[in-house]
C-alpha cells in the first residue's frame, strides 16, 4: 500500500543528452532515450518548460510518487542550469534528483546506480554538480564502454550505437527505465542488488 508520504514525494529524473535530431541516436544521448521511454510509460508528452528543458509530469503507478521527467534543451556540458532551475521551480531536494547518463568506464549494457560521487570526467555531471552545489544526487549510469583502439572518447560518445549494439539497445534502455522506477519505489540498496551484475 502506498503511504501518504510516498504519494507526496516528488522526484526529478533528468536524462542527459544533446538536443536536436542530429544527436538523437548518439551514445551520449542514452539518458534521453531512458526518460523518453519512462514518459511513454506514463502516457505523457514532453512540453517546453521555462527552465530550458522539456518536461513530462506524472505519477509512478496509481497513487505513487510524483515524477518530473526532464530533457535539458542545452548542450550536455550546460545541463546543470536547467536541472537547477527545475529543482528550484519544483522545490526538490538533491537526494530526490536522478541523473540518467552514459558512462564510458562501464561495459555496454551494464547498469550502475549510486548516490553522490565524482563526475568521472562526464561534462553533464560536472555541470549539474557545479549548479546544484552538491554531489549528493542519484545517478543511473548506462554503460557504453570504452572506444576501440585510439579513438577519442569525445568522438566515440558523439557517434551512434553500432549496428551490433543496436540489436539489444531497446532491451538495455528498457532495463535502465526499470532501474529508475525501482530506485524510486524500493530505494537505492535494493535497486543496486537487483541491477548490479555480480
Amino acid at each position: 500500500m502506498t503511504t501518504p508520504e510516498a504519494r507526496d514525494q516528488l522526484w526529478l529524473i533528468a536524462g542527459l543528452g544533446n538536443p536536436g535530431p542530429g544527436y538523437a541516436g548518439n551514445r551520449h544521448n542514452a539518458g534521453f532515450m531512458v526518460v523518453e521511454l519512462l514518459a511513454s510509460r506514463l502516457g505523457g508528452k514532453f512540453k517546453t518548460h521555462k527552465a530550458r528543458a522539456d518536461v513530462v509530469e506524472g505519477r509512478l503507478g496509481i497513487g505513487g510518487p510524483r515524477l518530473v521527467l526532464a530533457k535539458p534543451k542545452t548542450f550536455m556540458n550546460l545541463s546543470g542550469g536547467p536541472v537547477k532551475a527545475l529543482r528550484d521551480f519544483y522545490k526538490i531536494e538533491p537526494a530526490q534528483i536522478i541523473a540518467v547518463h552514459d558512462e564510458l568506464d562501464i561495459d555496454y549494457g551494464v547498469l550502475r546506480l549510486k548516490l553522490g560521487g565524482g563526475d568521472n570526467g562526464h561534462n553533464g555531471l560536472r555541470s549539474i554538480t557545479s549548479a546544484l552545489g552538491t554531489k549528493d544526487y542519484h545517478r543511473v549510469r548506462f554503460g557504453v564502454g570504452r572506444p576501440p583502439g585510439r579513438q577519442d572518447p569525445a568522438d566515440f560518445v558523439l557517434k551512434d550505437f553500432s549496428s551490433v549494439e543496436k540489436k539489444d539497445l531497446d532491451y538495455h534502455v528498457d532495463r535502465a527505465a526499470d532501474a529508475v522506477e525501482d530506485l524510486i519505489r524500493r530505494g537505492l540498496v535494493d535497486a543496486q542488488n537487483q541491477y548490479h551484475s555480480p
